[in-house]
């Protein structure tokens, strides 16, 4: 028997309203943590809207659309929901009616920029994974000259860290200086740019996200943020 045309498979369903992945919603209902009607939800199942959804025996709160911002994210903010001492989040950038937003990626506090915020978790998911090879752009400030094997060297063979090899693409930002450079990459691994460089010896003393794959910061102003269409 084909499904009602009206049904949906309840892992896209799951992912719409509770703002996680597929794969997230699929190990919620792998769990055990999702019933339909009552009975445990099985994977693969289907949804129809007369139905009633619950999670960790919690009612489903339905929503009616996924929200995407782009946010100038200033340094010494924390992309996370509770301050880290008396530093603060992103959050209090942010009117209260977009706190429930997860922060796609992140930046550290001592860095600015570019910062995503959506309740979709597969376009999270797509603009994160390395499999998705979403370029990302940086400004970034060093605190000396970078000499001309170093770069050589992170651009053509890449530096090793604890965590893997670390290639970055780099440019100078002016032929008058060799401490100001533009850096492309594709992965987003904890501080990967910092620890490449300090690796090396040098310390990045600013670093400044511009583009994260198709999105561009362009003039938006330092602690202000936009609505964004999903690309």
């Amino acid at each position: 028997m084909s499904p009602d045309n009206s049904s949906e498979r309840l892992n896209k369903f799951l992912a719409f309203h509770l703002g996680v992945s597929r794969r997230k919603a699929d190990a919620l209902i792998a769990h055990g943590a999702v019933t339909i009607d009552g009975a445990p939800a099985m994977l693969g199942a289907r949804i129809a809207p007369a139905q009633t959804v619950m999670v960790n025996n919690k009612p489903l709160t339905k929503k009616q659309s996924y929200t995407y911002i782009a946010l100038h994210k200033p340094t010494g903010y924390v992309c996370s929901r509770r301050r880290q001492g008396d530093t603060p989040t992103i959050y209090e950038l942010l009117p209260r009616e977009l706190h429930h937003l997860k922060p796609v990626g992140r930046l550290d506090a001592d860095s600015s920029g570019l910062i995503l915020l959506t309740d979709d978790g597969d376009f999270a998911q797509a603009m994160t994974h390395p499999k998705y090879y979403k370029l990302k752009r940086y400004e970034i400030i060093l605190n000396q000259d970078l000499a001309p094997l170093h770069q050589q060297m992170i651009n053509d063979f890449g530096v090793q860290l604890e965590d893997g090899p670390s290639k970055l693409t780099l440019e100078r930002k002016s032929e008058d200086s060799r401490r100001a450079w533009l850096v492309t990459m594709s992965e987003g691994r904890n501080r990967q740019i910092r620890r490449t460089f300090s690796s090396l010896g040098y310390t990045v003393t600013q670093l400044h996200r511009t583009h994260f794959g198709e999105y561009q910061l362009a003039d938006l102003k330092a602690g202000t943020h936009q609505t964004v269409t999903k690309k």
